[in-house]
């Protein structure tokens, strides 16, 4: 433990030196990387996370190579060395299957009765536990536009999935646990004042993580309701749905990112109508959302055993996203 604590010291330093001597930036000049910060962030959030997410299930090799590998796939999307989003969408159709398959990852129960026959035939599963984490890893880059939105909401998860005592079934050390929240609280604040950036790196392995701990939670705890672990993606997944059906309403590529997600035209509204400061209005927006999640994850956790319960609170979460989408969308 006292490694980690140091090595959580020496993040912080390089962190500050990695900003002063410009390394790593975010120098591609996108129009959805900068419609939040034009200033050149280092993109580094993933290389500091790799180390304490492979530590936590250390003694799984399959896992580490897995996580590195993923890692490494948003590395060089952050570099601009993979370019193409068709190939690397279909590298982590490839990653995100090879992993389902080899960590035995699987989705027991829908308590849907005509469902629920077609997951148990193991090809099926295994093609639709890949699709749904394919749609949390790409729901989960689309909302790291802003400053620690995607930090503080997979914070919110791993919390959840602690105090419920969800983890202890799977052999995971709780000091580690502890280590990882407060590890992330760090790599938070330093992206609060612009030290660095998660990045698609970051984002990758942080939400391909925390979907691995829910699906090994939902196998080992079948009493919880599967509509509990829906209730607790349920913003980066239908971020990811409603931004595929309103590009393909528009005839535009799924796979072609843009500005139009909530987040975003919250953090315009607040820089056009309320705040002038960019990295202000940034920060607020994200505090707003994230605010919002905890409260809507903190009820979801006070009857995980609920369906009926989950899926109103899902309903309700869903018409709140799509209400506020459209009245904000409406007003200039």
């Amino acid at each position: 433990m006292y490694f980690l604590l140091t090595y959580s010291f020496f993040v912080i330093l390089l962190s500050i030196f990695i900003k002063k001597k410009k390394l790593f930036l975010n120098y591609t000049g996108d129009s959805h990387q900068f419609f939040s910060n034009q200033k050149n962030i280092p993109l580094i959030g993933g290389i500091f996370l790799i180390l304490p997410l492979i530590l936590i299930n250390y003694q799984n090799i399959i896992y580490s190579i897995l996580l590195i590998l993923i890692f490494l796939l948003g590395f060089l999307s952050d570099q601009k060395i993979l370019i193409s989003a068709k190939k690397r969408f279909l590298l982590q159709i490839i990653l995100v299957f090879s992993s389902v398959i080899l960590l035995d990852l699987e989705i027991l129960s829908s308590k849907l009765i005509l469902f629920d026959y077609f997951l148990k035939h193991p090809v099926f599963n295994i093609f639709f536990t890949t699709f749904c984490l394919l749609i949390l890893i790409n729901g989960s880059n689309f909302i790291d536009g802003l400053n620690g939105l995607l930090l503080s909401y997979m914070t919110f998860i791993i919390f959840i999935l602690l105090k419920l005592g969800l983890l202890n079934a799977l052999s995971i050390e709780y000091d580690f646990i502890i280590y990882l929240i407060f590890f992330i609280i760090i790599i938070f604040l330093l992206n609060l004042c612009n030290y660095l950036m998660l990045g698609d790196a970051g984002a990758y392995i942080l939400s391909f993580f925390v979907g691995y701990l829910i699906l090994k939670c939902h196998i080992s705890s079948p009493n919880i309701s599967p509509y509990f672990f829906i209730t607790l993606l349920w913003y980066p997944c239908y971020e990811n749905l409603f931004s595929i059906i309103r590009k393909l309403k528009s005839k535009l590529s799924p796979l072609i990112p843009d500005n139009n997600h909530l987040h975003q035209l919250i953090y315009t509204r607040f820089k056009k109508k309320i705040i002038k400061s960019q990295l202000i209005a940034n920060n607020v927006s994200s505090l707003i959302i994230s605010i919002v999640n905890f409260i809507i994850i903190l009820i979801s956790s006070l009857n995980p055993y609920s369906s009926f319960y989950q899926i109103k609170l899902i309903i309700f979460s869903i018409f709140l996203y799509s209400f506020i989408f459209i009245i904000i969308k409406k007003r200039p």
